[in-house]
């Protein structure tokens, strides 16, 4: 794959907020042909830059809700069905897959200790996940921008 460049990061950008967006207004706002903006989307889910699209419903403040980073050891890898899973949680907010003992790092977001435990025991429940540990976030110290929002 290609380096991002700035039209990736702004299709990228304006997908993750508005993934139903008409691609005729997509291409407008970052000013390409419809076709080219049909191509670069093409490239961007053949790499998996862009994995699947998805409608988070509801709104969330951010003096409402628990964050918690859950480290899950899996069976074996790579484990697609495991991912599967967790996308269909509206609570995940980012799962990333590491190198060492551990295999994934799934951050979430839920409105309770209660809900923490129930979205806990239901990704512990998966067949494929040997181990999971719970951090419940205190405070974020430093915060920065995702590479969407950073200029080459």
């Amino acid at each position: 794959m290609k380096e991002l460049d700035d039209k990736d990061r702004d299709i990228l950008r304006i997908l993750s907020k508005e993934a139903r967006i008409p691609l005729k207004s997509l291409a407008a706002r970052i000013g390409l042909s419809r076709s080219a903006t049909t191509e670069r989307i093409a490239l961007l889910e053949k790499s998996g830059v862009i994995r699947g699209y998805r409608a988070d419903i509801g709104q969330k403040t951010e003096t409402n809700f628990i964050a918690a980073f859950l480290l899950l050891t899996l069976t074996r890898t790579p484990s697609i069905n495991v991912l599967d899973q967790l996308a269909r949680y509206p609570e995940v907010r980012r799962v990333s897959s590491i190198s060492g003992q551990l295999d994934l790092i799934v951050e979430v977001e839920v409105p309770s200790i209660d809900g923490l435990n129930t979205l806990r025991d239901l990704i512990a429940a998966h067949q494929n996940v040997q181990d999971l540990t719970t951090l419940i976030v205190l405070r974020r110290d430093i915060d920065r921008s995702s590479f969407l929002d950073r200029a080459d």
